[in-house]
């Protein structure tokens, strides 16, 4: 099979030619049919803070179709169309039991290869695509779940002041979410405006640009109409974290979905002040995986806005690297078999 494959920091992506895998005992073998590129596979390839190993097939964003089933499996079969988690997990422990793979002491992240023809999947981890679901919206809900998890853990109450700073795609579906899951407002706030009319494509009711305002602080109670009572963090540089901080009530909540590498810090007595509460979030359940799948397929399909561009595996080196400086794109699309 053709594969992309990380090389090493500051080298493109090489295109490869590899076996093609074989599922093992409970795991499915699918064609992949879109994978997303993901801001954590720039990080993590960036040569700064944790890294990915050399000679790493990438892409966890990924939806396909079953063309193989390995032992054991029965729950699935041939041709069903899948999203799975990026996590392959034992299936027994208290953590995969809950539906949380990566949690698992035994969790393999290494057996998921989006940007790839085939990829390997844990039958017990994925969801089976409704025919109402495109191959695309398949892949987006990954972040999706992403998103989704990080708003029900800020147990939003009814008619919350909303703020998400940040307006990458995991910014952006937490703006989706909180707007569905009991927000009154939601503004999402940013660098520059180039992503505003895709925050308010998904919903947000307010964009602010901080290089349009001269008192960010003003400028979200006036988009709120007061301070937010959550702020979801989705920037993932230092600082990002105090700010939100900073802009929160007091006793509201921040959770931290921004994926941050290097140290960060803030001050402590600003947050005790307030007495705020301060969660972090990386990934989802199962659960978060079905729910954003059926509410796509009953006919909200808002988030396809977050989708800019596609590219096929030989495009795919050029356009990755294009992603770590600012630019059009938001959620770049592979089709590993051609558009």
């Amino acid at each position: 099979m053709k594969a992309a494959v990380f090389k090493g920091a500051g080298q493109a992506l090489a295109i490869e030619e590899r076996p093609d895998p074989a599922p093992g005992p409970g795991e499915v073998l699918i064609r992949v049919a879109r994978a997303g590129i993901c801001g954590s596979d720039l990080h993590l390839t960036s040569g700064h803070g944790l890294q990915l190993p050399i000679d790493t097939i990438i892409g966890h964003e990924l939806a396909g179709e079953v063309v193989a089933l390995g032992a054991g499996v029965e729950a699935i079969k041939l041709g069903d169309r899948l999203a799975p988690m990026p996590y392959v997990g034992c299936g027994h422990c208290p953590a995969c039991l809950a539906g949380r793979p990566h949690h698992c002491p035994q969790g393999r992240f290494d057996v998921i290869h989006g940007f790839s023809e085939y990829s390997r999947v844990g039958a017990r981890d994925c969801v089976v695509l409704p025919p109402e679901l495109s191959d695309e919206e398949g892949a987006l809900i990954e972040p999706l779940a992403v998103g989704l998890e990080g708003v029900r853990k800020a147990n939003l109450p009814i008619g919350a002041r909303v703020l998400v700073t940040g307006a990458g795609p995991i910014g952006l579906a937490a703006a989706f979410w909180a707007g569905r899951l009991g927000a009154s407002r939601v503004a999402v706030m940013a660098a520059s405006a180039r992503r505003a009319p895709i925050a308010q494509a998904v919903g947000a009711s307010a964009f602010i640009a901080n290089a349009a305002v001269a008192d960010a602080a003003a400028a979200v109670r006036e988009a709120l109409g007061g301070p937010p009572d959550v702020v979801f963090e989705a920037v993932g540089l230092p600082g990002a974290i105090a700010a939100a901080i900073d802009q929160v009530k007091p006793l509201g909540t921040v959770v931290s979905l921004g994926f941050c590498t290097v140290p960060d810090s803030f001050v402590p007595v600003t947050a005790l002040t307030k007495e705020v509460r301060l969660l972090f979030s990386m990934c989802y359940d199962k659960q978060d995986f079905q729910y954003t799948a059926d509410v796509i397929a009953a006919g909200d399909h808002r988030p396809r806005a977050m989708i800019t561009s596609t590219v096929g595996l030989a495009e795919l080196p050029g356009k990755f690297e294009s992603l770590r400086g600012a630019g059009p794109d938001c959620k770049v699309m592979v089709a590993p078999w051609g558009q």
